[in-house]
């Protein structure tokens, strides 16, 4: 492409000034590197022919650095938390560690902090996996209940923006300024957020979307002096940033509830009892709550709380990656003020589709067989089985199956 250039610049057989200098920028190369093409073009010309190609014979240039990767195994974590570190213990150039990472040699690894687990909280969560599954396919080929009566909750804070915001800009493009007066106190509301698990008719349609409602935790004020933005006495929402116990129950009753009332599927007329799945946090409300029992109980349905087990996100399709999901979605919208932060959550939350949640059901599923295999611990990645290419296909399974030797080991553990 080079020569091509030089040879449409030329005028027999001779270039004009600065055209190497031109090409050399074009292509983003050395001046030097355009003069040796130009001068191996003249030499090499023979019945119309130029073969501007390298002369290296066989291998040349810098040697490769040999490096014993097996050294980096004995040296401490702390110290090589990035390139700069390990490069310093390795006494190894940055620029070549670089190099092998981007060849695979070395393997980096983002870690995450997991709740600390004590040998209760282990047996509770291997004993709330045991739980879910069928209880007739025990003796045969254990397999997870469908989880269609479980309504999970959990609360979550959604920002008005990131502390830190990538975005992709044109060359010519300036830089955009983000100001706050403290990034300790970016606008925020808590939501609680109630997910069922989906229902799909037999050609694949939903039939009830299992989205039960995400709800803020906001109050109405009236403006106390007027602005340029609204006058005295206008209605403005303000966050709760304290939830307590009261209004947590208030939030349920007045408003999970209804909307479980309103869109849960009655098979037959009839429903069967529903479970809500809640946390350990300390505004929980026991599920003995008398005042949540009475209001539970009305237009026929029969709905109770249960707690999850301690120290167990994995155990919420809501922290499993559903909540992330939303905030993703969240953040495109780039809201101004609270009553659009609140818009946003709620549009981000009706967008996400059936699938997606139907996907973190059997996630969950497949995360417990992960805690029997670790006898309710938490140290395992999440198993990935391929549900889209599996949808694709037709073959997404309602429920997971899981071996009969590790159910046998994880009640031989609990015995024990």
């Amino acid at each position: 492409m080079r020569l091509k250039a030089l040879l449409q610049e030329s005028n027999g057989g001779k270039l004009k000034r600065g055209t190497i200098r031109n090409i050399a920028s074009l292509f983003k190369t050395s001046v030097r590197t355009v003069q040796r093409i130009w001068k191996l073009a003249a030499i090499t010309s023979t019945d119309g022919r130029v073969d501007v190609s390298r002369r290296f014979s066989k291998r040349c240039g810098r040697k490769r650095v040999d490096i014993d990767f097996t050294l980096i195994m004995a040296i401490p974590l702390r110290r090589r938390t990035n390139i700069r570190s390990l490069s310093s213990e390795m006494k190894v150039s940055k620029s070549t560690l670089h190099r092998r990472i981007k060849e695979g040699a070395i393997r980096p690894h983002s870690n995450a902090l997991k709740p600390q687990l004590t040998d209760q909280n282990k047996q509770v969560r291997l004993n709330f996996c045991l739980s879910m599954l069928e209880p007739e396919s025990l003796n045969s080929n254990p397999t997870f209940m469908s989880m269609f009566n479980v309504v999970h909750i959990d609360e979550k804070w959604f920002y008005m923006t990131k502390e830190c915001e990538k975005y992709y800009l044109h060359p010519q493009e300036e830089e955009p300024l983000r100001t706050c007066k403290s990034k300790k106190f970016i606008v925020k509301v808590m939501f609680l957020a109630a997910v069922a698990r989906p229902r799909f008719d037999c050609s694949g349609n939903p039939t009830f979307d299992g989205k039960i409602g995400i709800f803020p935790f906001v109050f109405k004020e009236p403006a106390k002096r007027s602005s340029k933005n609204r006058m005295a006495g206008t209605l403005e929402t303000k966050p709760i940033l304290s939830v307590t116990k009261e209004v947590y129950r208030r939030c349920l009753i007045e408003q999970v509830l209804p909307a479980i009332h309103a869109k849960w599927p009655r098979d037959g007329g009839s429903v069967t009892e529903i479970l809500i799945q809640q946390d350990n946090a300390k505004p929980h409300i026991n599920p003995t709550d008398p005042v949540f029992i009475e209001a539970a109980s009305r237009d026929g349905f029969d709905i109770h709380l249960s707690f999850q087990p301690p120290n167990s996100p994995d155990m919420n399709v809501l922290d499993l990656g559903y909540f992330r999901a939303i905030q993703s979605l969240q953040h495109q919208e780039a809201p101004l003020s609270i009553d659009e932060l609140i818009l946003a959550v709620e549009k981000s939350f009706d967008e996400l589709s059936s699938e997606s949640l139907n996907n973190v059901f059997l996630t969950l599923q497949s995360c417990m067989v992960e805690v029997m295999k670790n006898l309710g611990g938490n140290n395992y990645k999440v198993p990935h089985i391929g549900k889209h290419h599996l949808m694709k296909e037709s073959c997404l399974p309602l429920q997971i199956e899981c071996e009969k030797e590790l159910v046998n080991q994880a009640l031989s553990h609990m015995q024990a």
